[in-house]
């Protein structure tokens, strides 16, 4: 699973996510890709999971990236605790995702077997997505 290999601090406050990515929002990779429409987060877990769908769904043909990391500690106190006695423990890791920003992509795969997988990938998501082709100027649904 994702996670990185030191932080400097172990745990972060929760943070906003105002606004439409700034940064990772263009396809650098792959001629299609999986965006977000909408902010949250997603887990390291959610990720693994779409990347075995993407890879199991091409049969080990193309090439994958994967253009988002779980560096946000998410925190959780254990249940049936009363309130107080300092912030939980880190329980998983999260990528903080702004609507525009590029989650995947793949190449070296034809179109309709890239929109399938990615698809596909899209279920394992808890926030919105679209494919996205590298042709298309205005981003529009492929």
């Amino acid at each position: 699973m994702l996670m990185p290999k030191r932080v400097k601090w172990r745990k972060q406050q929760r943070g906003r996510m105002k606004g439409k990515a700034l940064r990772g929002a263009e396809m650098i990779y792959g001629e299609y890709g999986l965006q977000a429409t909408e902010p949250g987060w997603v887990t390291a877990r959610q990720i693994e999971a779409a990347r075995r769908t993407i890879v199991r769904a091409m049969r080990r043909h193309g090439k994958v990236w994967i253009r988002i990391f779980p560096d946000h500690p998410y925190t959780q106190k254990p249940p049936e605790t009363r309130m107080g006695k300092g912030k939980g423990n880190v329980e998983y890791w999260v990528a903080v995702v702004k609507p525009g920003r590029i989650i995947f992509e793949v190449g070296g795969l034809d179109t309709p077997e890239a929109v399938a997988c990615l698809r596909q990938a899209a279920y394992k998501f808890s926030i919105g997505t679209k494919v996205i082709a590298r042709h298309e100027t205005t981003g529009e649904q492929s």
